[in-house]
């Protein structure tokens, strides 16, 4: 079986395919450069219309961004025949809904939020690197950025206990 570039792995999806819709993070995924931190922007309209809700609602809504992220995700990454391609960016889109659980509302924290979650993406720290060697498919794709959420959300909530 012959590799795919990039290029034509990208060429298999189609964002009139609402998964595919999906994966790319409502198109976001296409961004030539810095495709994940499109795909984090792309989630800011979300969390926005998410952030009124009760906790509970929210958290309900993030843990569905996650559940079906894995579907999402393992479908894209088929159907383009390649393992965790950088425009698949639904992990991102979950990665920070999870980030800004029970965040305060406001720009400041919306945007630390933002950075924290990029930092913990891009650097992958211990254990967040392991997963994203060892693990595959959907569950896979989504689970180095979740852990990535959990970490940014650990020091988002630290920043508003010490900042008060």
């Amino acid at each position: 079986m012959r590799l795919l570039s990039q290029d034509e792995a990208l060429k298999r999806l189609s964002l009139k395919n609402p998964w595919h819709f999906l994966a790319l993070g409502f198109g976001s995924g296409l961004a030539r450069k810095a495709p994940g931190t499109f795909g984090t922007l792309a989630a800011v309209p979300l969390y926005l219309l998410l952030a009124p809700l009760p906790l509970t609602l929210y958290l309900l809504a993030t843990i569905a961004a996650v559940v079906l992220g894995i579907y999402i995700c393992d479908r894209a990454s088929r159907d383009m025949g390649v393992h965790d391609h950088g425009a698949i960016v639904w992990d991102e889109v979950a990665g920070l809904l999870i980030t800004l659980i029970a965040a305060p509302a406001g720009w400041p924290w919306l945007l630390a939020g933002f950075v924290l979650f990029r930092l913990f993406d891009i650097l992958k720290p211990w254990p967040i690197r392991v997963l994203d060697a060892r693990v595959h498919g959907g569950f896979g794709i989504m689970a180095d950025d979740v852990l990535a959420g959990i970490f940014a959300w650990a020091c988002l909530q630290g920043l508003v206990f010490w900042l008060g």
